[in-house]
């Protein structure tokens, strides 16, 4: 079981930013810099101090795949799952590498070393299949480079 974070640092990130013109994505994504994952403690704090419901919040946090509900592993392995990663492998490559690791999507393995997360685009579509981790994107990603990558890793 994870701490909780301080309540009275939640609130200050959340008076930080709540004084700008549409402030939830700043202060979710302040909250996600600081605690790597949007406490669960924050949702009624940011529901008061923005006057929305648990719905409206909720569905923002549902909708943007990059938050998060609990801290990921130390190393963050994203695939991207667009139409030109797909055609040329791209999911057959990610069914494998979720089936390796013993992992779903948003997963972390027992040890904490990788979380495996979905991603729409990398932008690297002439190089497909793309995945990233940390923030090093890789293009022309297989089989071999994804075991060589996972064991670099940890995973």
């Amino acid at each position: 079981m994870t701490n909780s974070p301080p309540t009275d640092e939640i609130i200050a990130i959340i008076d930080a930013h709540k004084a700008l013109e549409g402030p939830l994505l700043p202060i979710l994504h302040a909250l996600q810099d600081t605690f790597d994952h949007i406490p669960q403690a924050a949702g009624p704090l940011i529901c008061d101090a923005l006057n929305i419901s648990r719905a409206e919040l909720h569905g923002v946090i549902s909708f943007y795949h990059d938050f998060r509900d609990a801290p990921a592993g130390r190393h963050v392995l994203k695939i991207c799952r667009a139409e030109a990663c797909q055609a040329v492998g791209g999911k057959a490559l990610a069914e494998e590498t979720l089936a390796k690791l013993g992992l779903d999507w948003h997963g972390t393995t027992p040890g904490g070393a990788v979380t495996i997360e979905p991603v729409y685009c990398l932008g690297l579509c002439a190089c497909a299949p793309a995945a990233m981790v940390d923030d090093r994107v890789i293009g022309r990603m297989d089989s071999a480079k994804m075991q060589t990558l996972l064991e670099k890793v940890g995973a």
